[in-house]
């Protein structure tokens, strides 16, 4: 017992350290973080990132200020899109394939879903963004 209490008690007075990604200067919405904008300090949280390769390249979603940990929603993939952007539109079912070219209403990242404007239409779709900037459109 005594060696179970000496073990428990050391565990206490040493804590365990851990390191969060935290910015080193306010980051405003939309800027993609470099190897500059981001830096360590002190503290462990569920909902951060623990490696900075996870933030760098990323896109800031809110403002991002010195020394608060960077969380998960706080950021992602940079956007592609932008709102009022014209781009192309892709339907294809049933072996029937019709392109287009539509107003973006969203910003948005590969792989988001977007509201979209047909242009010849003038109808309100949603899309996933491809990797070659084309809306894929379901119906």
């Amino acid at each position: 017992m005594k060696v179970l209490g000496l073990i428990s008690g050391v565990a206490l007075a040493f804590p365990a350290l851990a390191e969060t990604v935290v910015p080193s200067r306010t980051i405003r919405p939309y800027h993609i973080i470099t190897e500059m904008d981001v830096t360590f300090a002190a503290g462990d949280l569920a909902s951060g990132f623990a490696r900075l390769s996870d933030v760098i390249g990323q896109e800031a979603r809110v403002a991002l200020y010195a020394g608060r940990p960077i969380l998960v929603g706080d950021i992602g993939p940079p956007a592609i899109i932008n709102r009022n952007q014209i781009v192309a539109l892709r339907y294809n079912a049933n072996g029937i394939s019709i392109a287009t070219e539509g107003r973006a209403l969203e910003r948005g990242a590969i792989g988001d879903r977007i509201r979209v404007m047909n242009l010849g239409s003038r109808a309100t779709l949603f899309g996933k963004i491809l990797e070659d900037g084309t809306i894929r459109v379901r119906n």
